[in-house]
């Protein structure tokens, strides 16, 4: 009887590592697309990304940069004081998006370039995404608004 007891425990502990295993794999393959990892212009210029990877690139909207053409797509310049990446989006701009302001795109590089798919901006005049501020006082430009 005992024996039979022990075997039925045993066969549950496994069962149940299994299922764990099989929950990490599912979460894992799940998350694989779904984590973008941000950086600011000066951590892609001195550390490349792969090519196809999709990462958040963020930072300020240089001044004088931002070329609206004649369809959808727009081309601006992002910097974080020490480096700059030049940007394509195309898509309807948030309303909020202008020149000399916070935001982080969604996208890969293709060449020298970042292509964005998503952009977010500011929601309101004393807003700057947490990572940028951290970048831009890394790189040592960072004013405060409130100052």
């Amino acid at each position: 009887m005992k024996s039979l007891k022990k075997k039925r425990r045993i066969q549950i502990l496994i069962a149940a590592a299994v299922a764990l295993g099989l929950a990490s794999l599912l979460i894992g393959f799940g998350f694989r697309d779904g984590i973008n990892l941000y950086r600011a212009p000066t951590q892609v210029v001195e550390a490349p990304p792969s090519d196809g990877e999709v990462f958040r690139l963020g930072g300020l909207v240089e001044e004088g940069s931002l070329v609206r053409g004649a369809s959808e797509t727009i081309t601006f310049s992002v910097t974080d004081g020490a480096y700059t990446i030049p940007v394509r989006f195309t898509g309807v701009l948030p309303d909020l998006f202008e020149e000399g302001q916070g935001m982080i795109g969604t996208g890969k590089m293709e060449a020298d370039t970042f292509v964005a798919s998503e952009l977010l901006a500011k929601h309101d005049e004393n807003y700057t995404p947490r990572e940028v501020v951290d970048s831009l006082k890394e790189a040592g430009v960072y004013e405060d608004p409130n100052s």
